[in-house]
C-alpha cells in the first residue's frame, strides 16, 4: 500500500495505463482520500519542531490532479462511448419488441411452427444485444417478458413442447431462487447486493413458467430479495451514521484547535514554553484525527481543509514568532557588543592618559612615592575590572586579554619605580 504522496501518485499513473477507467472509481476514489491524508500526517512531521519550513505540496498535488483530470476526461470519453451504445442496442431492441409484437398478433394455428423458430431466434438476438440506459431498462424488460408471455398464452403452440420450455424456465428459477436464498448468509453485504442484481438480470432473461406457477415463484424470489435489500439499506444507513459521527469528532477536533489559537488570535504574549504546550495539544488532535474515518462523502473534503486550514494557521504563527525571537536575540547580541567595545575605548583612553602623566611626572622628577601609589591603585582597578568583565560579560576575552596585558605593564613600571626609589634612599 502507498505511503507516500509520490507512491500514490505513480499507483494512479499505473491504474490508468493498466486498468479500465470505467472500472476503477472505487480505487482512485480511495486514492484521493489517502493522498490528502498522508499530506495531513507529514505536515504533523514536519513542524513538530520549532520554526520548521511548512512543507511544499504544490508540485505534489499539481500532478496528482493532472492524472484526476486524465481520469475523467478518459471516464467522460468512456461514459460517451458507453451512451452512444447504449443508444444503438435500445435500437436494436427495440425493433426486437417491433417483431415480436407482430409474432403475437399474427399467431395462428398454421403459422406456430415458424412463429415458435423465429420467437427463439428473437429471443437469442435479444440476450446477444448489449446493455441500454438504466432509465430504460425497467420499460423496456417489462414488454420484452409481457411479450414472452403474451406469445405462448396466446400462440397456439404444441403442449408438449410448452410444457418443455416451462420445465425448464422453472428449473433455472428455481436455481435462482436458491442462489437468492444462499446469499443472505454472505456477510459483505455490498458484494451480496451486487451478486442479487446479477441475479435478477438473469430472471428477466429466462422465459416464462406455467401460469398457475409463476406467482408463487416470483413471490419466492421477491421474498428473498427483499431481505438482502433490506440488510443492504440498513448496511449504509448504519455507515451514514458512523459518517455523521465522524463529522461531528471533527468539527469538535476544529473547534478545539479554534480555543488553542484564539489568545494568539488575540494578540496575548505567549512565552516560548507556552508555545511548546500549545504544539503538543495541537499534535495529540492531528493524532486524534488521523483515528477518525470518513465523514460524509459531501463534507468529508471540505472538513479536511478546514481542518488543515487551522494546522497551517497555527504553525505560520508560531514559525512567526520564533523568527521575531531570533530578530531579537540578533538585536540585543549587538547592543551587547557594541557596549564591550565603547568600555575597551573608554578603557584605552584612560590608559593612555595614565601613561601620559606618568611620563610628565617622571621627566619633571616628581614624587616617586605618589607616582608609586597611583600605579598601586590603577592596578588594583584594572584588576577589579577583569573581575567584572569575566563574570558579567560575553565575547569579553579579547577586552580582558588586553587589560591583563596592561596590568603587567603597570607592575612592571611599578617595579623600576620602587627600584628608583630604593636607590635614592639608599644614596
Amino acid at each position: 500500500m502507498a505511503s507516500t504522496r509520490q507512491e500514490i501518485i505513480e499507483e494512479l499513473r499505473h491504474l490508468l495505463e493498466t486498468e479500465d477507467v470505467a472500472a476503477i472509481k472505487d480505487q482512485v476514489d480511495h486514492l484521493k482520500t489517502q493522498f490528502y491524508s498522508v499530506a495531513a500526517e507529514e505536515v504533523t512531521e514536519t513542524d513538530a519542531e520549532a520554526g520548521a519550513e511548512l512543507p511544499e505540496t504544490g508540485k505534489d498535488e499539481e500532478q496528482f490532479k493532472a492524472l484526476l483530470a486524465e481520469y475523467k476526461a478518459r471516464k467522460a470519453e468512456v461514459a460517451a462511448a458507453q451512451a452512444k451504445e447504449q443508444a444503438e442496442n435500445l435500437k436494436k431492441k427495440q425493433a426486437i419488441l417491433d417483431e415480436m409484437k407482430q409474432l403475437v398478433d399474427a399467431a395462428t394455428a398454421d403459422g406456430v411452427m415458424p412463429n415458435i423458430q423465429r420467437m427463439k431466434e428473437l429471443q437469442a438476438e435479444w440476450k446477444a444485444t448489449g446493455a441500454v440506459a438504466a432509465d430504460k431498462l425497467q420499460e423496456i424488460r417489462k414488454a420484452y417478458q409481457q411479450l414472452q408471455e403474451q406469445f405462448y398464452d396466446l400462440v397456439k403452440i404444441n403442449i408438449e413442447l410448452r410444457d418443455l420450455d416451462f420445465k425448464k424456465n422453472l428449473e433455472l428459477k428455481t436455481l435462482l431462487c436458491e442462489a437468492a436464498e444462499k446469499l443472505q448468509q454472505n456477510e459483505n453485504i455490498v458484494e451480496a447486493s451486487r451478486m442479487l442484481q446479477q441475479l435478477h438480470d438473469e430472471w428477466a432473461e429466462i422465459g416464462p413458467v406455467a401460469r398457475e406457477l409463476r406467482e408463487e415463484l416470483w413471490e419466492r424470489f421477491k421474498a428473498a430479495s427483499t431481505i438482502i435489500n433490506k440488510k443492504h439499506q440498513a448496511y449504509f444507513d448504519e455507515l451514514h451514521r458512523k459518517e455523521q459521527e465522524n463529522l461531528e469528532k471533527k468539527q469538535a477536533i476544529i473547534d478545539r484547535m479554534k480555543e488553542i489559537m484564539e489568545p494568539i488570535v488575540n494578540g496575548v504574549p505567549m512565552s516560548v514554553k507556552e508555545w511548546e504546550e500549545a504544539t503538543s495539544k495541537v499534535q495529540e488532535l492531528q493524532a486524534e484525527w488521523r483515528k477518525i474515518g470518513f465523514a460524509p462523502k459531501k463534507q468529508n473534503q471540505s472538513i479536511y481543509d478546514a481542518f488543515r486550514a487551522e494546522c497551517d494557521r497555527f504553525y505560520q504563527t508560531k514559525k512567526e514568532f520564533f523568527r521575531e525571537l531570533r530578530e531579537q536575540r540578533k538585536i540585543r547580541e549587538q547592543r551587547h557588543k557594541e557596549y564591550l567595545e565603547r568600555q575597551a575605548a573608554r578603557e584605552q583612553a584612560r590608559e593612555e592618559r595614565r601613561k601620559q602623566r606618568i611620563e610628565r611626572i617622571t621627566a619633571g622628577g616628581g614624587n616617586l612615592r605618589k607616582l608609586r601609589d597611583k600605579l598601586v591603585q590603577e592596578i588594583k582597578t584594572a584588576e577589579n575590572n577583569i573581575l567584572f568583565f569575566t563574570a558579567k560579560s560575553k565575547g569579553a576575552n579579547k577586552i580582558v586579554d588586553d587589560m591583563r596585558k596592561k596590568i603587567e605593564e603597570l607592575k612592571a613600571r611599578l617595579a623600576e619605580i620602587e627600584q628608583q626609589m630604593d636607590a635614592e634612599n639608599n644614596g
